[in-house]
């Protein structure tokens, strides 16, 4: 099991990688390749913008996962969209809702509120 961890900076909400233990260096398989997981599976609460979620697509196919499955709670029509775009072929994503719009500050609408303040509590802090 690897961990990638990206956060959304919250003035420019552009992804930042903060943890990424995907071995770099791995003995290759029988057929010579680098014996990169075939399937990852990415575990993102809330697809807002997509763009912490496209990148660790992006990083996980650079990596060489053939195959990626995401899973949300919840996301915002553009995001999904984003996020499905940046490999069609080789991701699916499986959402429990779906919002249609973004506010200005790219949090859902309706939505239901920061997640990290949520996970931390660190709501009006």
């Amino acid at each position: 099991m690897h961990h990638l961890g990206l956060y959304r900076e919250p003035t420019t909400l552009q992804p930042v990688e903060y943890y990424n233990n995907l071995p770099n260096h791995q003995p290759p398989t029988h057929d010579g390749n680098a014996s990169a997981s075939r399937l990852a599976i990415i575990l993102d609460p809330v697809i807002a913008t997509g763009g912490t979620c496209a990148a660790a697509i992006q990083t996980l196919r650079e990596w060489g996962t053939q195959r990626i499955i995401v899973l949300s709670v919840l996301g915002a029509v553009p995001g999904v969209v984003r996020a499905a775009e940046e490999w069609p072929e080789g991701v699916e994503l499986w959402l429990a809702g779906i919002d249609k719009e973004l506010t200005d500050t790219g949090m859902l609408k309706p939505g239901l509120g920061d997640v990290g303040d949520r996970l931390f509590l660190t709501i009006g802090k």
